[in-house]
């Protein structure tokens, strides 16, 4: 329940505090006061889109604060998803500021929140009933969810929702299995090609670089061969000398028999015996070296040909070995998915259809329940519309077939025969703006026992009507404000006498500048208020009129 409503900078309010109370609450006041601007306001503070030129003029921001009290069970669970718990004593404050630039801010509690943490919690705390939720009674495919709302009908719509998308998930899968005949030939010769080529390649990781390697090994195999052979001739000697080997051989001898008398020579020994045996081992390496040099004249023409082909593969596939050999993987899973791809088909159809029968199954369960809530559904608006006075309409829920969509496989549609005997056509083709007002409230009415939002706000719910249906309205909304705390925005005596708590916009200038306020009433201003209303002057008359108004709503 909307407890406090601080408005600042709004048009033309400049600050303005509203303390609503349970039942139900007019506002009232000449036109032009700022009714209209406190409504605007309560849709910013809960999220609702609203222009930076809604800032007074010369004002740097405008804010506006609602307090809540007596949260609902289902808010207090989305606030807490939200990360926003409410306060011990059970409260939540939301603040929003918009500033003259067009920026602005939110706060949950205190907190910093977005817009739409702003919106959704909105939804759950009041339900703003305007003008444009009229025209919504003109759009059919907005009738479907009055319905199932009423008939408690949502946890059926969700299940129908999440087999349909089942069902349309799978299908989709299905057609994109169903590649042309000619496009998936094409496709499988392209396939085989590119598998064939890089199988029939055998390349290994690396391999690239070894060949490098080996051409600049044959490309200088000359060069190399001489620079080897002269160092293994230094080594091990030959025909020029001896060699290292042979004369550290001769000094580790003669340093191990000087080691027999001193010891010093023996370590000496040891060392040059280990250089020897590391000598000796690079002999051998270039030697077998040497005999890798020997190779066919056609062995270098035979790498420069693999490493060709290597790169044409690279050029094609991938930038280097590895990348190629992950290419024809994926090439032959493709192939592989063509191939089987009549299989896989059939067991996607086989699937489709099946989803296909749970989603007609859930579709034909929620239309079912949705033709039993509609005959409840008529039969309450009915009596509510009877009490409008507007005992003749009629209004019928039509459930016609259809084919299965998002939607189920109904077509819902709200239709009102305005004369006992007529039958019954679209609300738009019959319905005027007053009887608009007056059906949207009787569904209103019998919503109010379904939904569990406290808050309910009326504006212009009297837009087309006078005298007694204005005076049935009135007495609806105070119905109403038995249970819910109701706001309602009116121009009529009627509907204003009918209040439980009566607020007074009025608008004064001062130094050239218009400011707007909102006051409580007491019995004494709310009978002046109400001959205003209904003469324009509190006359003798009109005061008679607005205390018998009051007199006969307290009996």
């Amino acid at each position: 329940m909307l407890t406090s409503l601080h408005i600042e900078n709004i048009a033309v309010i400049e600050r303005a505090d509203i303390e609503p109370q349970p039942g139900l609450n007019v506002l009232t006041g000449e036109t032009g006061a700022g009714k209209s601007m406190v409504i605007d306001a309560i849709n910013a503070v809960l999220g609702e889109r609203i222009s930076r030129d809604a800032v007074r003029t010369g004002s740097q921001e405008a804010k506006v604060t609602a307090l809540f009290s007596e949260i609902s069970a289902h808010t207090c669970a989305l606030l807490e998803e939200l990360g926003y718990p409410p306060d011990e004593d059970g409260q939540l404050l939301i603040q929003r500021t918009i500033s003259a630039e067009g920026k602005g801010s939110c706060r949950v509690n205190g907190q910093p929140a977005t817009v739409a943490v702003l919106r959704s919690l909105g939804r759950l705390l009041v339900n703003i009933h305007g003008q444009h939720e009229n025209q919504a009674l003109l759009a059919p495919e907005k009738h479907v969810d009055y319905l199932e709302r009423l008939g408690g009908l949502l946890p059926l719509h969700a299940a129908f929702s999440e087999a349909y998308q089942k069902y349309t998930g799978l299908r989709r899968r299905l057609e994109q299995t169903a590649m042309d005949e000619g496009a998936k030939a094409q496709r499988l010769d392209i396939l085989r090609f590119q598998i064939d080529e890089i199988e029939a390649a055998a390349l290994r990781p690396g391999e690239e670089e070894e060949l490098k390697n080996q051409r600049e090994l044959y490309r200088h195999a000359e060069k190399i061969a001489v620079s080897v052979a002269a160092a293994r001739e230094l080594l091990s000697g030959g025909e020029e000398g001896e060699g290292a080997v042979p004369l550290l051989s001769r000094a580790s001898d003669e340093l191990r028999e000087a080691g027999r008398y001193v010891g010093e020579m023996a370590e000496l020994s040891g060392r040059v015996e280990s250089l020897l045996y590391e000598l000796e081992e690079c002999g051998n390496d270039l030697r077998d070296f040497a005999s890798h040099l020997e190779f066919e004249p056609g062995e270098l023409e035979r790498v420069e040909e693999r490493l060709d082909q290597i790169r044409r593969l690279l050029s094609k596939y991938g930038a280097d070995e590895q990348a190629v050999l992950d290419y024809g993987e994926q090439a032959r899973q493709e192939l592989e998915g063509i191939e089987l791809s009549d299989e896989r088909a059939a067991g996607l159809r086989r699937e489709c259809a099946q989803a296909y029968e749970a989603a007609r199954e859930a579709a034909q369960r929620l239309s079912d329940a949705r033709k039993a809530a509609a005959a409840d559904f008529s039969k309450r608006v009915g009596e509510e519309l009877a009490f409008l006075d507007m005992p003749g309409v009629r209004l019928e829920v039509q459930v016609e077939p259809a084919e299965l969509g998002a939607g189920g496989i109904d077509r819902v549609e709200f239709r009102i025969a305005a004369n006992p005997g007529e039958p019954p056509k679209p609300i738009a083709k019959i319905a005027s703006g007053g009887e608009l007002s007056r059906i949207m409230l009787a569904i209103k009415s019998v919503m109010a026992d379904v939904d569990d939002i406290d808050t309910l706000i009326f504006d212009e719910i009297d837009a087309g009507i006078s005298g007694r249906a204005a005076w049935k309205v009135g007495v609806k909304l105070r119905q109403i404000g038995r249970t819910r705390q109701v706001i309602c925005v009116t121009h009529l005596a009627q509907i204003a006498a009918q209040a439980h708590h009566h607020f007074l916009i009025a608008k004064r200038v001062q130094d050239s500048r218009t400011f707007t306020g909102v006051a409580p009433l007491d019995r004494e201003s709310r009978e002046k208020e109400l001959a205003r209303i209904i003469g324009g002057e509190p006359t003798p008359a009109a005061l008679e009129a607005a205390r018998e108004l009051l007199e006969r709503t307290e009996r």
